[in-house]
């Protein structure tokens, strides 16, 4: 293993210093007639490693590649020759690979990805049965500030005001004095992600967003408080908004399939038409 600890501090020095190797080509280890050769171990090498890591991992490597290439040899010879003969699945691969290349590049180039706000309302208006919420979600403003500097009250006025001079002055105020600030007024999130980072337990979360707009609560250290612009419950009618992005991808992926489809039927009609295609009677 004295001659493996070599090989491994070479390839260490592959990261910082290139010029002080030995040929590239020269080898590391040998398994029949394979060779790994420094130049293996260069191009493989992560870019990210110091050369205390990079020797780790070229012995992780170099162990790897002697038992693959050691198991590859046992199979060789004792497999008989029909189940060494993989040209069949490989040119299936292939050509699976090859069309599925082609089909995306269509995708890119051909397919129109773009989606009307008409399109998505349409789609949610007509599949309302399947955008049930599983959680409560809310619209909501959420503030934690040192008491000794709070102003409960004027917090109150400026979380509720639609009044943009006031929602600016909300703003400062957080970013000067609040501890933790977030504010979703306008994006929907889930109403645990809001309401876990108070101190007060809340054991039924659908009366209290049925009955509070607003709760308070401090542990000597801080104020909290949130604000719920809007909520929705759990078994309700999803909002639009909150589930536009799934509705999006559900559109495009039926819109993809179809126009893979039409893909097909068109390559099929086109090589009819142009004659490459020459079907032969078969006897019964």
């Amino acid at each position: 293993m004295r001659k493996a600890g070599i090989y491994i501090f070479l390839a260490a020095l592959i990261l910082t210093s290139c010029n002080l190797l030995p040929e590239k080509g020269n080898p590391v280890a040998k398994v029949g007639a394979k060779v790994l050769t420094m130049e293996d171990l260069a191009k493989n090498v992560p870019n990210y490693l110091d050369a205390t890591d990079s020797s780790l991992w070229a012995d992780d490597y170099i162990k790897k590649w002697i038992q693959r290439e050691l198991l590859l040899q046992k199979a060789e010879e004792n497999l008989k020759g029909d189940l060494k003969d993989v040209s069949a699945e490989l040119e299936e691969y292939r050509n699976s690979l090859i069309v599925f290349r082609y089909k995306n590049e269509m995708v890119k180039q051909k397919m129109d990805t773009l989606l009307k706000d008409s399109d998505i309302q349409k789609y949610f208006n007509e599949h309302r049965e399947s955008f049930i919420l599983n959680r409560n979600i809310v619209k909501a403003i959420y503030i934690k500030v040192p008491d000794e500097v709070s102003s409960p009250e004027n917090l109150k006025e400026l979380c509720s005001s639609n009044d943009p001079a006031k929602q600016a002055k909300l703003n400062e105020y957080c970013l000067s004095y609040a501890k933790a600030y977030d504010r979703f007024n306008d994006q929907w999130v889930a109403a645990d992600m809001v309401l876990k980072n108070i101190p007060e337990q809340i054991p039924d979360q659908k009366e209290f967003l049925e009955k509070n707009r607003f709760t308070e609560s401090s542990d000597k250290v801080y104020y909290y408080i949130v604000y719920i612009r809007d909520y929705r419950l759990e078994g309700q009618v999803s909002p639009v908004e909150y589930v536009e992005k799934d509705i999006r991808n559900l559109i495009l992926s039926k819109q993809k399939i179809e126009f893979l489809k039409q893909i097909e039927k068109n390559i099929y009609q086109e090589g009819l038409d142009h004659n490459r295609v020459k079907l032969f009677k078969t006897k019964k």
